[in-house]
C-alpha cells in the first residue's frame, strides 16, 4: 500500500463533518417537505418548483466556491498560505455584490419568470410566494458557501457541521412555528418555511464569522485584510469558476425542467416527486461528502506535483463510497413506507410514492460512484473539461425524461429511471478523461 495514498481513516476524517454539516443542511429541506406534506399537496408541489428555483439562484455561488475550493486546494498543497488570504477577500467582495444583484432581480422579476412555465395556478402562486421571501436568505447563503469553501479546501472540515447543526434546529423551531402558527406566531405556511430557511441561514453565517475570527489555526492564511479588490484574483478565479457555475446552474435548470415536465403529469405525480427529490438528497449525504473530499484530495496531491496518485486516490475513495452507500440502501430498501411517511401522513401518497422509492435507491448507487470520478475531474481544475460532460450527460437525461413521461405517458417511477441514464453517461465519459486525457499538466 502506497503510504502517500490517503488512508481510509484520512479520507474518513475530513469526510465525517462533511456529513453531518450536509446532513443537518437537509434538515432544512427534509423540515419544509415534512411540514408541509401536512399543510397541502399543492404546499407541497408549490415548494418543489420555488425550492429548484432558489436552488438554481443558490448554485451560481456555489459553483463560484467550488472553483474557490480548487484554488485553495492547490495552494495550500504548494504551502502557499497569504494567497490563500487573498483569494478568500476577493470571493467575498464578488459574492456580496452577486447576491445583492440577484436577490433585487427575482425578488421584482421572480414570479413573471414562473408564470410562462407552471400550468396550475395554485402552484404558481404556492411558489411565487415561496420564492419570494426565500430570496432573502441568498447572500447569508453564498458568504456561508465561500467559508465552507475555505475550511474543505485546508482539510479542516470540523466547524462545518456545528454551523449547518445550528441552521437546521434554527429552521426547525421556526417552520413549526411560522408554517402551522404555534406560540403566538402568525400561521403563514409556505411563506412561513421560506423565512425560517432564510433566517437559519443567516444565523449559519454568523457562527463562522465569529468562529474564524477566534481561530489561531486560520491567521497563517490572512482572512479578512480588507485590501482594496484585486481585479487579477477575481478574474483568475473566475477563470476556474465560471465553467463550474455555467455548469451547476444549467445542471440544476435541467433538473427544474424535469420537475416541470412530472408538473405536466398532474399534482399527485409532482407531489411523488419532491418527496422523491428530498430522499434522493437526503441519502445521498455520504455520497456528496467523499466527491467533496475527492475534490480537494486531488487538488492537493496536483499542488504537491504528485499527479500520479490522482487515480488510486479515487479508486480508493470509490470503493469506500460504495460500501457506505450499499449499507445505507439495504437499510432504506426494508422500510420504505416509515421513511417516505417523515414527508408525508397521507397514507396513500406514501403507497403510491414506494415505486419512486425503489427506483431513486437504485440511481443513488450508481450516482454515488459515478460522481466521485466526475469530481476527480474536477479537482483537477479542468473546469472546461467538466462542463462539457454535464452538458453532455444532461442533454440525454432531458431527452430520455420527454419521451417517457410525455411521449410515452409512462408513470411518474418510470421517468425517474432517467437518474440511471445521467449516473452512467456522467461516469463513462470521466473516466474515459481521466484515463486518456490531459489533466495532469493543467497549471492554475
Amino acid at each position: 500500500m502506497n503510504p502517500e495514498i490517503p488512508s481510509i481513516r484520512r479520507i474518513w476524517g475530513i469526510a465525517w463533518p462533511i456529513i453531518i454539516s450536509l446532513l443537518a443542511q437537509n434538515i432544512v429541506g427534509v423540515t419544509d417537505t415534512a411540514f408541509l406534506g401536512r399543510v397541502s399537496e399543492v404546499a407541497l408541489g408549490a415548494s418543489a418548483i420555488g425550492g429548484l428555483f432558489y436552488i438554481i439562484l443558490f448554485m451560481i455561488g456555489h459553483g463560484f466556491t467550488t472553483g474557490v475550493q480548487i484554488l485553495i486546494a492547490r495552494r495550500f498543497g504548494e504551502k502557499n498560505y497569504k494567497e490563500i488570504g487573498h483569494i478568500f477577500d476577493n470571493s467575498f467582495y464578488f459574492l456580496a455584490i452577486a447576491s445583492i444583484i440577484i436577490t433585487a432581480f427575482i425578488y421584482f422579476l421572480g414570479a413573471g419568470i414562473l408564470k410562462p412555465v407552471v400550468s396550475s395556478d395554485a402552484i404558481y402562486q404556492g411558489a411565487s410566494t415561496y420564492l419570494s421571501y426565500r430570496v432573502f436568505g441568498l447572500f447569508f447563503a453564498m458568504i456561508g458557501l465561500l467559508y465552507r469553501a475555505f475550511y474543505t479546501g485546508i482539510a479542516y472540515t470540523r466547524y462545518l457541521s456545528i454551523s449547518s447543526a445550528i441552521m437546521a434546529v434554527v429552521n426547525i423551531v421556526l417552520d413549526y412555528l411560522l408554517i402551522f402558527g404555534k406560540a403566538g406566531f402568525p400561521e403563514m405556511g409556505i411563506a412561513g418555511a421560506a423565512i425560517a430557511s432564510a433566517i437559519s441561514e443567516f444565523c449559519a453565517l454568523v457562527f463562522f464569522v465569529i468562529v474564524t475570527q477566534k481561530t489561531s489555526r486560520v491567521k497563517p492564511f490572512g482572512l479578512f485584510r480588507m485590501l482594496k479588490p484585486n481585479f487579477a484574483i477575481i478574474k483568475s478565479t473566475l477563470g476556474i469558476s465560471v465553467f463550474i457555475m455555467i455548469q451547476f446552474v444549467l445542471s440544476l435548470s435541467v433538473w427544474f425542467v424535469f420537475f416541470l415536465i412530472i408538473e405536466k403529469m398532474g399534482e399527485r405525480p409532482l407531489a411523488i416527486s419532491n418527496i422523491g427529490r428530498s430522499v434522493y438528497m437526503f441519502l445521498m449525504i455520504p455520497g456528496w461528502a467523499l466527491c467533496s473530499v475527492t475534490n480537494t484530495l486531488v487538488s492537493n496531491a496536483l499542488g504537491e506535483g504528485k499527479p500520479s496518485l490522482v487515480l488510486p486516490i479515487t479508486f480508493r475513495i470509490m470503493k469506500f463510497s460504495m460500501a457506505m452507500l450499499l449499507s445505507i440502501i439495504v437499510i432504506a430498501a426494508l422500510v420504505p413506507k416509515f421513511i417516505l411517511g417523515v414527508f408525508t401522513n397521507d397514507a396513500a401518497l406514501v403507497q403510491a410514492a414506494i415505486p419512486t422509492f425503489y427506483v431513486i435507491l437504485t440511481a443513488l448507487f450508481f450516482f454515488s460512484l459515478m460522481s466521485v470520478l466526475f469530481n476527480a475531474v474536477l479537482g483537477t481544475a479542468n473546469t472546461k473539461v467538466t462542463l462539457l460532460i454535464e452538458v453532455i450527460t444532461l442533454a440525454f437525461y432531458v431527452l430520455y425524461t420527454w419521451f417517457i413521461a410525455i411521449k410515452l405517458h409512462q408513470p411518474v417511477e418510470i421517468a425517474w429511471t432517467a437518474e440511471w441514464i445521467y449516473a452512467f453517461i456522467l461516469g463513462l465519459l470521466s473516466f474515459i478523461y481521466l484515463k486518456k486525457g490531459k489533466w495532469q499538466y493543467k497549471n492554475i
